[in-house]
């Protein structure tokens, strides 16, 4: 061999392995989450006087959605006279005009509501709690993203754990309001459910580290001033203060039965958005972070589950350098005669990729009852983490060696039923360049099955065919999509004109 088919098949296998001991972790949360199983949270304990809650609502350009939230909001079971709400209103358009007539409705009607609209978004969310935590009046903060639509006994199941004076945080699970509305928001539920049921389950039951999730959830309000506060130099500042609060010896319970549904993106390039930005911050928050946790007086096994946490997005830089290598390294070994070395790749590749099959059917099998039904694109959800390579290779690129970069909100259209539309609506987002470059991607892995085809490595075939179905799913939909958002803008316009 020359050195740079050396090189290449070295590169190769290393890459190979670091991705099968991230994806052997996958095992190891299912693990935790089965043996814990009886430090499941029981029923709350019950309260002889409820605290006041102050539950804030960060909003910055959400038209279609806020009133939704803040009808809900205001449908809460609690004592009034208990609990205050906080539009924390940063918007620059008819949101404003929408937020302040809700808001005017509910006082009518005796809530104890305010509007804070800042006309600078410094901090971005950060800087809209902290803004508003100044003036609040509640020993507990509730907090709910534009998009979350809370049911209305969120306060009374949730409010008893903190009889615990330890509990600094108690964080609610995620639904799905439009989880039918096409394979893409069905893929998004999975790969939510898989965070939330697993590992925030087997964390939080094994005694290790887990984060506050931005919204669906209470921070006790202590807890927050102990821990320095909201702080605005990452782009997850639910995941930065949650890591400085349990560094600071508060507990976090999470309660999977509660269940606050939200709206996951319909659009793609809103959903590559979304994880670009979670990509990003969580690479931010393990600079700032991981020294202090491996630093800290801590049990091993939290230290050792923290970093895989707080690491894990890096193995999207991994990923672009095993799509990189698979087609050379394929061709150098068929072509020197070692076509038996291909076998080596299988169990790799198992490791990887079966892993994250059987994490996400037992997420669902533990969540739904119709569960054989919703693992039927566990297909489709492995080839999208795949093709989310590129996107969130960036973000991690951006987090190392570039600035702290703007919160970019993931646009919401108040989609719920299968027939609703959003091509018509604003807050579409565009980019111009990456789809083209996961196309030629996905056409490169084109190319590495028909050399598989061709030379009978029919044991590769699968693991290439999700690569290439990634890319290139990604990468057309982001096209498709935004020409069908702009063919719908550019006729509305001119129907305006004509008018």
């Amino acid at each position: 061999m020359t050195t740079l088919e050396t090189f290449t098949l070295i590169s190769y296998f290393f890459v190979l392995s670091i991705l099968g001991i991230y994806g052997w972790h996958r095992y190891f949360i299912v693990y935790q989450y089965m043996k814990y199983r009886d430090r499941r949270p029981g029923p709350p304990p019950p309260v002889d006087e409820w605290p006041v809650v102050t539950v804030q609502l960060p909003i910055y350009n959400e038209m279609y959605v806020v009133d939704r939230l803040i009808d809900a909001v205001c449908a809460l079971d609690y004592p009034r006279d208990r609990l205050e709400i906080q539009v924390l209103d940063d918007s620059t358009d008819e949101t404003r005009d929408i937020v302040e007539l809700a808001v005017r409705r509910q006082q009518a009607r005796g809530f104890d509501i305010k509007l804070l609209h800042r006309t600078e978004r410094t901090g971005y969310k950060a800087g809209a709690l902290e803004a508003g935590l100044k003036s609040a009046r509640g020993e507990f903060i509730a907090i709910f993203d534009a998009d979350f639509v809370p049911p209305p006994d969120f306060l009374l199941r949730t409010v008893p754990y903190f009889n615990d004076p330890d509990v600094g945080v108690v964080q609610a699970r995620w639904g799905h309001l439009n989880q039918p509305y096409s394979l893409l928001t069905r893929v998004q539920a999975i790969l939510l459910d898989g965070h939330f049921v697993l590992e925030h389950g087997g964390r939080n039951r094994s005694g290790c580290f887990f984060n506050f999730n931005g919204t669906a959830g209470l921070w006790r309000r202590a807890t927050i001033e102990d821990a320095g506060g909201w702080q605005h130099d990452t782009l997850t500042e639910d995941l930065d203060l949650s890591y400085r609060a349990q560094l600071r010896g508060w507990r976090f319970v999470f309660v999977p039965d509660v269940v606050v549904p939200a709206e996951v993106p319909v659009e793609m390039n809103a959903f590559k958005s979304q994880q670009h930005r979670w990509a990003k911050g969580s690479i931010q928050t393990c600079r700032k972070i991981l020294p202090f946790v491996l630093l800290a007086d801590l049990p091993w096994k939290v230290k050792l589950e923290a970093f895989f946490h707080l690491t894990a997005n890096f193995n999207y830089v991994l990923m672009i350098a095993l799509s990189l290598l698979m087609l050379p390294a394929m061709v150098v070994r068929y072509e020197m005669g070692w076509s038996e070395m291909l076998l080596i790749d299988i169990p790799l590749f198992a490791a990887a990729t079966l892993s994250v099959f059987n994490f996400y059917v037992i997420s669902q099998r533990e969540a739904y009852p119709d569960w054989k039904t919703r693992i039927r694109v566990l297909p489709f959800v492995m080839a999208v983490g795949i093709g989310l390579a590129i996107n969130n290779t960036r973000a991690v690129l951006e987090a190392l060696f570039g600035e702290p970069g703007e919160f970019a909100r993931t646009p919401k259209y108040g989609i719920e039923r299968r027939h609703d539309e959003w091509q018509h609506k604003k807050y579409q987002q565009a980019m111009p360049v990456q789809p083209f470059l996961e196309l030629a991607f996905g056409l490169y892995f084109t190319v590495a099955v028909l050399y598989a085809l061709a030379n009978g490595i029919y044991g590769t075939l699968p693991f290439l065919m999700l690569f290439q179905f990634g890319f290139l799913y990604l990468g057309l939909m982001s096209i498709l999509q935004q020409l069908r958002g702009d063919d719908v803008l550019i006729k509305s316009a001119q129907t305006a004109g004509g008018e």
